[in-house]
């Protein structure tokens, strides 16, 4: 396997983060992934990051072999905007709903840390983890989870 994958327990299915599947070649990466076995993956990365790594059709390519995707674009070390905000109700409570039934959820930005880590948090403390422990968990299998302090703060709510 080439494409890295940290998961972790969240509900009764596991939640992953990753680097951006095309960093290391994107068709093998995009193999591993499918392989994984996710029923949804979150795209955290710009259209420009993934254009330049190679990934650009990340998204119709998980579609087609009947992956759910969520394209969240949040700048490299940044936040979520105004319509990353408007749209994570209705994606946290898809990713939810997979991770009630069993199912394998995969977040990805450029290198697996920062913003995947942060999406990944406040999933986790949306389904009713407690905020550092939440981040104490996902810290063990990716210490770099969460890089900056807006990001600390939008994974918690506050």
């Amino acid at each position: 396997m080439t494409l890295p994958i940290y998961p972790l327990a969240a509900g009764t299915g596991q939640l992953a983060l990753s680097p951006l599947p095309g960093r290391g070649g994107f068709e093998n990466e995009l193999a591993d992934l499918e392989a994984w076995g996710p029923a949804a993956v979150v795209s955290m990365t710009t259209k420009a990051e993934l254009v330049r790594c190679g990934s650009g059709d990340l998204g119709p390519r998980l579609i087609a072999q009947g992956i759910a995707w969520h394209h969240l674009p949040v700048p490299d070390f940044g936040a979520p905007g105004p319509d990353v905000i408007a749209a994570w109700p209705a994606v946290s409570a898809a990713l939810q709903g997979h991770l009630a039934q069993g199912g394998r959820v995969l977040i990805h930005c450029y290198g697996g840390c920062g913003r995947s880590g942060m999406a990944a948090l406040r999933l986790m403390v949306e389904m009713g983890e407690p905020g550092q422990g939440a981040l104490h968990r996902l810290r063990q299998v990716r210490p770099c989870a969460v890089e900056t302090d807006a990001q600390m703060a939008w994974a918690l709510g506050e």
